[in-house]
């Protein structure tokens, strides 16, 4: 009896509950984070699915199960009689190393999850990063590498971008300045765009008609008039160019000059060398 009464007092110490418990509890712990974080992702993708998104998602997921699964070894053999105070401090130490020798790529892992969670741009948009224009082809933790228009590839690290322009979110305004001689009549030039509207609206990736915004300013040589219309998202440079085509053939059918740069030549006759000449 003593002995069967020693076995049952050993599975029901601290020693042999304990772990148990702990793991129950980190198993508990671990389900329920894991099921907040999968609700605000399901409300999240029913307006965005990017792929970019799950592979952050499982990152995070993997972060909190070992972090948890490191608190219940931590307190498991704190069951044990193990002190875990040197422990924690020796880890402490090793990461205050491992966080000065990763800091850089810290910032731009931390940059890149920012940049994916707050929707800012994805693979196949057309933006404006810093000073650089281009399609993204490639949305990394670490880096972005977008492609100009003329095939140059620009990588830069996630922690350095510091201004986003997205053309891809939403329609795009075309905004065009037209330079006409201070001959053309204004009214008559009204006239002639508002004309042209059948023809624009016709072009693919047009959204609206012609906007005529009025005279803009006075320059040197020529007024400028300004209008818009609206497009598809990354359509703007095509559309403004068909749109110019138009412009120019009916401007040459209706009259209306587009001035050009000119220079006027005054001759002054040098009356010195006049008088050489008659007294020879």
């Amino acid at each position: 009896m003593k002995i069967l009464k020693n076995i049952i007092d050993f599975i029901l110490s601290w020693k042999v509950i304990g772990p148990f418990i702990y793991i129950i509890v980190g198993l508990v712990l671990y389900n329920i984070i894991i099921s907040i974080i999968n609700r605000l992702v399901s409300k999240r993708k029913k307006k965005t699915n990017h792929k970019k998104e799950d592979t952050v998602i499982n990152l995070i997921k993997n972060v909190i199960k070992y972090l948890i699964i490191i608190i219940v070894i931590l307190m498991i053999l704190e069951v044990y009689g193990v002190n875990t105070t040197s422990i924690l401090a020796s880890l402490g130490i090793v990461g205050v190393v491992v966080g000065l020798a990763f800091q850089d790529t810290m910032k731009n892992m931390l940059a890149g999850i920012f940049i994916i969670f707050d929707n800012r741009y994805n693979v196949g948009d057309f933006v404006k990063i810093n000073d650089f224009s281009g399609t993204v082809v490639n949305l990394g933790l670490q880096t972005t590498k977008i492609q100009a228009y003329t095939g140059e590839i620009f990588t830069i690290s996630n922690s350095s971008i510091s201004t986003v322009i997205n053309y891809s979110e939403a329609n795009t305004r075309v905004m065009i300045d037209l330079g006409v001689s201070y001959n053309t009549d204004i009214n008559k030039l009204e006239k002639v765009l508002n004309g042209l509207n059948n023809k624009i609206s016709k072009i693919s990736d047009v959204k609206g008609d012609l906007e005529l915004l009025g005279l803009d300013s006075f320059n040197s040589s020529d007024m400028t008039y300004k209008i818009t219309v609206l497009c598809n998202p990354n359509t703007h440079l095509s559309v403004r160019r068909k749109i110019l085509k138009i412009i120019k053939e009916e401007f040459d059918k209706k009259g209306i000059e587009i001035p050009y740069t000119q220079i006027d030549l005054h001759l002054v006759e040098d009356k010195t060398k006049i008088k050489k000449i008659d007294k020879n």
